[in-house]
């Protein structure tokens, strides 16, 4: 029986299944008028090339396509489409795209032009390169200058763009075969993606030295073209059979598994008083409270946490934000008096100037903001009884960009947005590669000190990069959206385990996936189809990172981690709980015998029914996983 797409997804929307093209050993998946997974044999080469058209707050326009032409050879193709944009104030920008491949080689090439002015802050290619086996291993670059240069690719995550001026990059492939991307039309450069948690080094137009938004002028043609060429002697190796199964294997033991929080604000707290009862069985360990006077908050909103915490009594942060804009000492103490007043108990307080909530781009002026070893000083002095906490309330990219002063802080913390680029269901599910890049750099940057992560939600809660998120009334697939379907479905579940699996490594001290309730939230809103404040299927998935707080993390890894990801933790009695997450569409096999002879009892939610499975002598390595589905072992 096939999983409901509104289980699966929290949307009737199903994406568009992409379009196989071939030409010999060369592959690449034509989807809404971009190439997606361009593989040569099996070896992902570019994750995608992308004719690529945003607003001035860095929203992507989905433009249409017509005269769609696809044709498939035996060992060559070629596509051909038209397309069009529809800017403010009645401007459109129309182009027209061509790809070919043969012989080793593929060719994307688009025309653009506009009918009136068209304002855009980027109008181009975007190339992306993958992480995955290529982070920190060489590549040869040519300039716009005719220069040629041998480098790598940063390993940690470059806060700025690590190669300017580019015409062309060269990597390799396997031993023996090289792929070189050629870029023509204007000049290229590349940012390093892992910022924002894309899987992807990624090679754009135009320069964001460059004054942007910028406008293409009425009437005149814009024509860039994308080369790739796949050259050398190496033997492409046989296919993997796809019905193998995915293997789970445990190690050793590493560091304890963190706790878990959840982000309320003011306006949840009374349905969330509402249900104690299943505030108490999802188990966080922690309340995060969210506090910003810049926004209205004061001692009502304080009072409401005072309530929330007597009554689901665990640790508390205020997640404090400040105008900075005045005298510290006065701001900061005026902070503490409201949280005495209003009989708010705190354990920590994480503290962040309103400005560093916005970015600063490569070439743009560092807006004013008081010294932040000031800020953490004057909050020390306002809160010297309680654990100090700052670094970005934004992203890891403003933490990599602007690195806080940790020598005065009892913890650093930073959050992630998956679909600040790109929304597709693979990019989100992509976007957990990029998680041990950026918690290894940020072990590098701080050391040792104690490290958190959240409020993560594949929605944007602000967005950093422009004057507003999007609003998603009809819940589709929308990058830098203030609310994702996915997160109520089946899938959300999945990103959630995924994501937990991912950061393991890296010792977090916390980690907060989720509110309680509202669009962040565990429980369900009204158009849902279940009852409203009845459990979303994520409910499951956070409640199972709660019951593995202070579990040691034990390594856990699959043949196939694209596909299936793995977490594991052991209990001081000794008691080994895995959980798996399907990442995929997908069914896939999957083969438990690396877990050893002692499992216990198994337990899948696949968006029908979550059911506890029964396993006899026979059976008991072998599983099923649907798609996007999770498994909870022991």
């Amino acid at each position: 029986m096939t999983a409901d797409a509104f289980l699966l997804y929290g949307t009737r929307a199903v994406e568009a299944e992409p379009v196989r093209l071939r030409a010999g050993a060369l592959t690449a998946d034509f989807v809404n008028g971009n190439l997606r997974t361009i593989r040569h044999g099996d070896t992902e080469v570019l994750r995608a090339i992308a004719y690529i058209v945003r607003d001035r707050d860095w929203g992507t326009y989905e433009p249409t396509l017509t005269d769609l032409v696809i044709d498939q050879g035996d060992d060559a193709f070629s596509v051909s489409y038209s397309a069009g944009c529809f800017g403010p104030e009645g401007s459109r920008l129309d182009f027209h795209a061509t790809i070919k491949g043969a012989d080793g080689r593929l060719v994307f090439d688009v025309s653009a032009r506009p009918d009136n002015d068209f304002e855009t802050n980027r109008c181009g290619f975007c190339i992306l390169h993958p992480i995955v086996g290529l982070a920190g291993s060489p590549v040869t670059l040519a300039h716009t200058d005719g220069s040629v240069v041998a480098t790598r690719l940063p390993e940690l995550i470059d806060p700025w763009q690590p190669f300017k001026d580019l015409r062309a990059i060269t990597h390799q492939v396997r031993p023996g075969v090289t792929a070189e991307c050629r870029m023509q039309g204007d000049t290229f450069e590349m940012e390093d993606q892992r910022n924002w948690s894309d899987a992807s080094y990624k090679t754009y137009v135009r320069p964001l030295a460059l004054p942007w938004p910028h406008v293409l002028p009425a009437g005149e043609t814009f024509r860039q073209t994308v080369s790739l060429r796949v050259a050398g002697r190496g033997k492409v190796p046989a296919a993997v059979a796809s019905a193998e199964p995915i293997r789970v294997r445990l190690g050793q033991a590493g560091p304890v598994l963190p706790n878990v929080g959840v982000i309320i604000y003011p306006d949840q707290v009374e349905a969330a008083l509402g249900k104690l009862p299943m505030l108490s069985e999802l188990g966080p360990q922690q309340l995060i409270f969210h506090y910003d006077p810049t926004r209205g908050h004061g001692l009502a909103a304080l009072r409401s946490y005072a309530r929330l915490a007597a009554a689901y009594p665990v640790r508390t942060t205020l997640e404090c934000v400040i105008a900075g804009d005045g005298d510290l000492d006065a701001e900061l103490s005026g902070v503490a008096d409201r949280v005495r007043q209003a009989g708010l108990k705190l354990s920590a307080i994480a503290v962040s100037p309103s400005i560093d909530r916005q970015s600063t781009p490569p070439g743009s002026a560092w807006p004013q903001c008081p010294p932040l070893q000031d800020v953490y000083s004057a909050a020390r002095r306002a809160f010297p009884d309680i654990r100090l906490g700052g670094g970005m309330f934004s992203y890891f990219t403003e933490l990599n960009r602007k690195r806080v002063p940790a020598g005065q802080l009892d913890f650093v913390t930073h959050c992630t947005c998956p679909i600040v680029h790109a929304a597709d269901d693979l990019s989100v599910m992509q976007s957990l590669e990029a998680l041990p890049f950026i918690t290894a750099s940020v072990r590098t940057i701080f050391g040792t000190i104690p490290y958190r992560i959240g409020p993560s939600t594949i929605a944007m809660r602000q967005n950093p990069y422009g004057g507003a998120t999007k609003a998603n009334p009809d819940n589709q697939r929308i990058a830098m959206a203030d609310r994702d379907p996915r997160h109520a479905g089946l899938f959300g579940a999945a990103w959630t385990i995924g994501y937990a699996a991912r950061v393991a490594p890296a010792g977090l001290e916390m980690l907060t996936l989720c509110s309680f309730t509202g669009q962040f939230g565990v429980l369900a809103s009204s158009g849902e189809p279940v009852e409203e404040g009845a459990t979303r299927l994520i409910f499951h998935a956070v409640k199972g990172l709660c019951d593995l707080a202070g579990h040691a993390h034990v390594a856990a890894t699959t043949t196939d981690e694209t596909r299936v990801l793995a977490l594991a933790g052991r209990s001081q009695t000794g008691k080994i709980i895995v959980w798996l997450a399907n990442l995929t569409p997908d069914d896939f096999p999957v083969d438990l015998s690396g877990l050893g002879s002692d499992q216990g009892p198994l337990k899948i939610w696949d968006g029908r029914t979550s059911r506890q499975i029964q396993r006899n002598a026979s059976d008991r390595d072998r599983l099923v996983m649907t798609p996007y589905a999770i498994v909870r072992i022991g």
